[in-house]
């Protein structure tokens, strides 16, 4: 996940603090030597107790996935061991403040794209159908249209006018609504054991029927 690190307007340096707290990494600011949760983005410990920073939308994949689709990308080049880490094991999460949900990858993948509605926002967690390590959620939010996407025959397609919809980066890329761009929104991924206690009224959707 990705914050951005401001509070009132000035900028923080934030560290590995280098304890855990929830089974999550914690951060210490330079500035005011408050705490952080990682997970929640919010200062737990010092002068900036309750700050919340703010959620900006990123994706965690695999290398080769991320760099078909944005090939011009610059990467820091670092040395690090092979991880056993796998989106499988994991539930993508959409936290708005007053409504957390988490969707198991799992399911998300077998029905390709889920309609959902987070804290009153119409949202879409899609996988690209083709490469399944390629996530995102976007609103569903077009001016005055609200859009229901699909998977069809490798093609996310939405039901109402049948645009073809780019599902990486949430353009229309034929049909009625070509050029029609959606929001992406924040989300990021957790592993299940670990999300109540992050979020000890949050939701975990579950495929209808």
């Amino acid at each position: 996940m990705v914050h951005r690190r401001e509070v009132e307007g000035s900028e923080i340096v934030l560290g590995n603090q280098g304890a855990l707290w929830g089974n999550a990494m914690t951060w210490w600011d330079h500035e005011t030597g408050s705490v952080w949760s990682q997970p929640k983005g919010e200062a737990i410990i010092g002068p900036l107790k309750g700050t919340k920073l703010e959620l900006l939308p990123s994706n965690l994949t695999q290398w080769g996935a991320w760099r078909e689709a944005h090939p011009d990308t610059m990467a820091l080049d670092a040395p690090g061991d092979i991880t056993r880490f796998s989106l499988d094991q994991t539930v993508l999460v959409v936290d708005f403040g007053t409504e957390t949900v988490a969707y198991p990858v799992s399911q998300v993948r077998s029905v390709g794209a889920v309609n959902d509605q987070v804290a009153g926002v119409e949202v879409v967690v899609v996988f690209d159908p083709s490469d399944d390590q390629r996530w995102a959620v976007f609103s569903r939010r077009l001016d005055d249209r609200i859009v229901e996407l699909v998977v069809e025959e490798g093609r996310l397609v939405d039901v109402g006018t049948r645009s073809v919809w780019d599902p990486v980066r949430g353009i229309a890329q034929s049909g009625p609504l070509e050029g029609q761009i959606l929001d992406q929104l924040p989300g990021f991924t957790s592993f299940p054991d670990d999300f109540f206690t992050f979020w000890p009224d949050g939701r975990v959707w579950e495929p209808a029927g």
